[in-house]
Formats: structure tokens, sequence, C-alpha cells
């Protein structure tokens, strides 16, 4: 026995009586006294991931007070499943009932086969809705964030990391928020390659800019080709991570406010083959500040065609990439406030790649890896 700890076990079932084996599992947990089970979230109907033909899921999440260590409850948990019917931990398979040890206090564990925190917690919106319930501040060590924090970044949806698909970053945000300079950055942590937009090399920009708005569609299906070049998924080389100043979905805002209402229909006919075409991101970077401060980065750059860009322009922009990310559900999105990166220190650079390396595919290991979070997958 050791001294009583707070843990948190993620509760999963897909067949048979879903909530009556849950709520049994529980009662056989903490049948002896060295398991109390304090609070239960409520259960939740998931579907199961892994792109696998199963029933429905029961999900939730568990607190629990005890004094077993992490090995002791992980061998709890495999005969109360076992006692309840569930067969073989075949990977995505349906299961009677599942239990997870997500949390062991803050402790970090890699012991002959078991890792804690568990390593997929940051990418199913439906354990972290759980552990939100119980305490929305609760801190997930790996990445020193609150579980809050976490269940924003996926926007209600639950992801599985894609060692076959481009690892594809995108830093996004308005006009002079500094989205180059962080790409940069994040370049060089990761030694890889990053595509930028072609904003000195489009020839009809500068035009656009100046008021010449006949020539705003030419610019906008120049951009389009630019970005549909660099990013098509048969272009992009699986597994390895790639990193763009810009997300690809900016074209329809952009258009939206550059385009005449004739050429705008034209425009979105074009742009949806297009779409279809390109690679997702694994993870977003939303980079955010005043539109203020970004017209002032904006003049002390001093890109001759910008300087008629006004704050009214930025503000509207803002607004628009405001409601993009409010309803993004393709992939996980960190926020990340612009003043957070001034001078780029070295432990906000650090804290932000720890981050990042927790939504690439290729750098799972690092994270711990004890196969798919069962639950829902």
């Amino acid at each position: 026995m050791t001294d009583w700890v707070t843990a948190y076990i993620g509760l999963g079932s897909n067949l048979g009586d879903r909530e009556r084996t849950i709520r049994e599992s529980l009662r056989m947990l903490g049948g002896d006294g060295s398991i109390e089970v304090t609070r239960v979230s409520d259960l939740q109907e998931t579907a199961p991931l892994g792109q696998v033909a199963q029933p429905n899921y029961l999900n939730g999440v568990a607190e629990i007070r005890t004094g077993l260590g992490p090995q002791e409850l992980l061998q709890r948990f495999k005969a109360t499943e076992a006692a309840l019917g569930r067969g073989p931990h075949a990977k995505w398979a349906s299961r009677t009932i599942d239990l997870d040890l997500l949390l062991y206090g803050d402790r970090i564990i890699r012991d002959n086969g078991l890792i804690v925190p568990h390593p997929d917690v940051h990418l199913r919106s439906f354990v972290l809705e759980g552990l939100c319930q119980l305490d929305p501040d609760l801190i997930y060590p790996l990445l020193k964030v609150p579980m809050r924090e976490l269940l924003q970044r996926l926007g209600g949806g639950s992801f599985v990391l894609n060692q076959d698909a481009p690892q594809l970053i995108s830093v996004a945000g308005v006009i002079g928020v500094g989205k180059t300079t962080l790409a940069k950055k994040l370049g060089e942590v990761f030694r890889t390659t990053v595509l930028f937009e072609p904003y000195d090399t489009n020839p009809f920009l500068p035009e656009v800019y100046a008021g010449k708005c006949e020539l705003a569609l030419d610019c906008q299906l120049f951009f389009l080709v630019h970005r549909t070049k660099e990013l098509g998924r048969e272009i992009l080389p699986p597994g390895r991570i790639a990193i763009t100043d810009y997300v690809f979905d900016q074209e329809m805002i952009y258009a939206r406010r550059l385009l005449g209402p004739t050429q705008l229909a034209l425009y979105e006919s074009i742009y949806r083959p297009f779409f279809r075409m390109v690679a997702t991101p694994g993870l977003v970077i939303y980079l955010q500040d005043s539109p203020a401060n970004c017209l002032q980065r904006i003049h002390r750059r001093n890109r001759p065609y910008e300087q008629g860009v006004s704050l009214d322009f930025l503000e509207a922009l803002d607004g628009d990439y405001q409601h993009m990310f409010a309803n993004w559900k393709a992939s996980p999105v960190i926020r990340m406030p612009a003043s957070r990166l001034t001078g780029y220190a070295p432990a906000v650079v650090e804290h932000l790649v720890l981050q990042v390396k927790a939504y690439v595919a290729m750098e799972a290991e690092l994270m711990g890896s004890n196969g798919p979070l069962a639950l829902s997958c």
C-alpha cells in the first residue's frame, strides 16, 4: 500500500447493458476498502473511433481515492474487467467494460507496460468532458495545462494520430499578427520545411490593395493554385512534419471580403474541388492579438502594398477568424496570444513545442504509447 492518492478512471462500454455494467464495475472496485469512488461524471453516448463498425459507447470518468499503487490498481482493473465478461484487449475491439487509468495524482509513470497519464487523454473530448465536469482546473501533467484548455482545443471532436498522413502544422491569424515569425521558429525547432504565403510573388496583390477590385479574383485564384500545389495530399510526404504560416481555409475569408457577388460565386465553384485535394492540418496554432496591435506591426515591417490596410479591415478579418475557429472541427486548435511570444523566451518556446508534439503522430513515442485509449475506440 502507498499513501492515499486521488486518481481518475476512464469508463467505457459498448456491449450489453452498458450503464449497468459501468455501475457494477465501480461497485466492485470499491468493494474491499482499498478504493473509494468519490465522484462520477455523467455518462455520455459516443461514436466509436478508428473507422470500425461497432455499437456506440457509453463513456464517463470516475474520481477515486486509493491506497493501491499504480500497478496494483491496474491489476484490479483487469480483474474487474474479466469478471464482467471482457475478452482479450484487442485494438479497437468492442468490449463489455473498459477501465483506463487516466491520472494517478500528478505522477508520470512508465513502468512495465503501464503508462500514466494515459497518452490519449488530450485527444478525446469525451474523456476531457468527464474530467472537466469533475475538476476543470485539474492540470494534465504531461502538458502542464488545465483540462478545460485541452477540451477547448478539440472543439467537441476526438482525434486519432495517423502516422501515414502528412503531419501538417498550420499557423493561422490575421495579417500582422506574427504568423511568419512563429512558423520560422517552429521550422527551426523541428528542422523541417516551412511553406510561406506567396505575398511577395503574387503579382495581383499590390494592385488589389491599391483599389483595383477587378483584379481581386485573379489575386485569389493565384493564392488558391499556389497553396493547393504546396498542400496537396499527394505532395506532402506522409509521416513528415510540414509547417505553414497560413491555413488553407482562410481562402474563403478573404474571398468573401474582397470579391463582388459575381466573382465570389465563380470563386466558390472553383474553390470546392481544390479544397478536397489538400491535406487537413493535424494541428492549427491560432495566433491572436488586437487588430490595433496587428496594424502597428504592419506599419513597422513597412511592406509598401500593405500600408493601405485599414483598422476596419483588420477588425472585420479578426471577427471572421474568430467565427471560423469557434466552429472548427477539422483538427485540434491551440489558441496562442501573440503577447505571450514577445521576445520568444526559451521557456515559452519550450512549452509551446511540448504542446505541438502532443498532436503530431511521429512524436507520439515522446508522449508514451499504450495503444489506443480504449473507452470509445
